[in-house]
């Protein structure tokens, strides 16, 4: 699987991803780059087989983390697998929210 990446947000630090495999979305995917250790945390939605998720993992390092310009010992990635149960903003209602998220409020 060659996901897409599309990012939610950026800092000099961080930065967060949804990833879809077409119209699928995959999970979300949080990434922290230290001073020599790159750390994760990977929420995907639904369980797959190990050689799959090994393959995502490389994927997602040669696609993202060993593409940044920081220089890295580590990469130091978690795994879960969960669902989204709500996406919040203190400035958006769900109106206004509209189509900017593919899962929207109202699905699981």
């Amino acid at each position: 699987m060659k996901p897409t990446y599309y990012r939610q947000s950026r800092t000099p630090y961080s930065e967060q991803y949804e990833l879809r495999n077409g119209d699928n979305r995959v999970g979300h995917l949080d990434l922290h780059f230290g001073s020599t250790e790159v750390y994760g945390s990977l929420v995907l939605d639904a369980e797959m087989s190990d050689e799959d998720l090994e393959q995502l993992i490389e994927q997602i390092d040669d696609d993202l983390v060993a593409s940044a310009d920081v220089p890295r010992q580590d990469f130091l990635l978690r795994v879960f697998v969960g669902r989204e149960v709500l996406w919040h903003s203190d400035d958006l209602s769900e109106e206004e929210f509209g189509d900017e998220s593919p899962n929207g409020f109202d699905e699981p």
